[in-house]
């Protein structure tokens, strides 16, 4: 397996992931799959059940013959073909003639791909639960945290950080669905031989390969053709779809992690070093791994879907990129998440500079507030119109807000000063901002608790 993206891999807790795409578990599955098919063929009448059983008991890595496999692989160049000849030897009696009857090598490489896929496509569900507990008591810690509201990199109107992490909970719990969902066209295996056409057990084929599926926890395909890849492109599609929240928290926690805004910061262990030649150095190391690993996340489906298009009934170039391309996107969405959990939980909130920052406009940013309580009397068209000259006014000769508001005799005589200083204060005007931060805080930790249930460890 190739070495993942980023030093701090070295030292995380990748929570066993890495483990389950290993060589050694690669070998595994394949065991796993011709002890499954001889015993569904068993089951069909194909072949012997005594046979199925002695497959069944052959078929564990500890009576593999590694070293052979490599030297029959170095004559004869075949990457599956070695594995099968030690299998066969490894099989008592003449049990190991039925080894592997009737399939074809991607019919098992491609099935353990996947289950492989499935098994840590498990823990990345774990890993989501956790993020969105992570962000449950975020957004109930800072529901009433006044800020700025930004777009287009500017002050909008002001939210709370709870608000805002409410939208991230919003995000993933809908790509977390979408992941559900896509189970079951994702976690299928083949066992259709050749082509897909079932040709050396046509009376049976269906049925043995609907029972591997059962066995192994996974779905048949309908028409099991090695040449269909588009389940796997959704797989890495729906996992850039998951990097790319996690990416859109991380770049925002890099920037508003900015000495100048300095509204979060990551959660910073003593000793850790941030630059070898400036010792002042505190690098936002979380943000920035998420963000490298999910851009190169983002490429690799369409790297898929211009292989996926390879014609006829079979293409090994196809399947050599696939196997690279989805470990690769293993590879990266696990960096990914393991950094968003620890970020989601150790984060800290400066909840006294989000209020200097959403003050440093004293009261422009609730130009809104204002503009909607003059509408009451004016309508709405010549409200902003008033309200826009104001606000250009404001920022155009540095005076006031609040100044300009009492000199509009308009203003003036509608409003009491007081009232005017209950307008712009954007502790006032912060709309459903806690509402929306509880009810989220609330559904986050609900899907969290459902995620637990179902992806559970054995």
């Amino acid at each position: 397996m190739r070495a993942f993206y980023d030093s701090k891999s070295k030292t995380i807790d990748d929570r066993g992931i890495k483990q389950l795409f290993s060589q050694e578990e690669k070998y595994k599955t394949w065991l796993l799959f011709e002890a499954a098919l001889a015993q569904a063929q068993a089951e069909a009448g194909i072949i012997p059940a005594s046979a199925a059983k002695d497959i069944k008991e052959a078929a564990k890595t500890e009576n593999i013959d590694f070293e052979e496999m490599d030297r029959i692989y170095r004559k004869i160049g075949h990457g599956f073909v070695p594995f099968l000849k030690v299998l066969v030897k490894a099989c008592p009696g003449d049990s190991g003639k039925y080894v592997h009857y009737g399939i074809t090598t991607q019919n098992i490489q491609q099935s353990s791909q996947l289950y492989m896929v499935k098994n840590v496509h498990k823990k990345y569900m774990q890993l989501i639960g956790e993020i969105l507990e992570n962000l449950s008591k975020l957004a109930l810690d800072n529901k009433d945290a006044v800020m700025p509201g930004r777009t287009h990199g500017r002050h909008a109107i002001p939210i709370t950080y709870g608000y805002k992490v409410s939208v991230w909970i919003s995000d993933l719990i809908a790509c977390y669905e979408r992941m559900v969902e896509a189970e079951k066209r994702v976690f299928k295996i083949m066992m259709g031989g050749a082509v897909g056409t079932f040709s050396s057990m046509p009376e049976v084929g269906i049925e043995v390969q609907k029972r591997v599926a059962e066995l192994v926890g996974m779905y048949p395909m309908e028409v099991p053709s090695r040449n269909i890849s588009t389940h796997k492109i959704e797989y890495m599609m729906n996992l850039s779809l998951l990097a790319n929240i996690c990416h859109k928290m991380a770049e925002e926690v890099y920037s508003t992690t900015l000495e100048e805004i300095a509204e979060v910061s990551e959660g910073f262990s003593k000793g850790t070093v941030g630059s070898s030649t400036m010792p002042h150095k505190i690098n936002p190391k979380l943000a920035k791994g998420i963000i490298a690993n999910s851009q190169k996340l983002y490429s690799l489906p369409a790297v898929g879907m211009y292989s996926a298009v390879r014609p006829y009934e079979g293409d090994s170039s196809s399947y050599m990129l696939f196997d690279g391309i989805l470990e690769e996107a293993l590879e990266l969405t696990t960096e990914v998440l393991l950094r968003c959990e620890e970020l989601t939980r150790t984060i800290v909130v400066h909840k006294e500079r989000m209020l200097h920052n959403v003050m440093r406009n004293k009261g422009l940013d609730n130009s809104e507030y204002v503009m909607m309580k003059l509408s009451k009397k004016l309508g709405k068209d010549k409200a902003h119109s008033l309200m826009y000259e104001i606000a250009m006014k404001t920022a155009a000769e540095g005076e006031d807000f609040y100044t300009n508001l009492r000199a509009n005799e308009l203003i003036a005589s509608e409003f009491s000063e007081e009232e005017v200083k209950e307008m712009i204060d954007p502790r006032n005007y912060i709309g459903l901002s806690v509402t929306l931060a509880e009810l989220e805080a609330g559904r986050a930790k609900q899907t969290a608790k459902t995620i637990f249930e179902k992806y559970k460890d054995e």
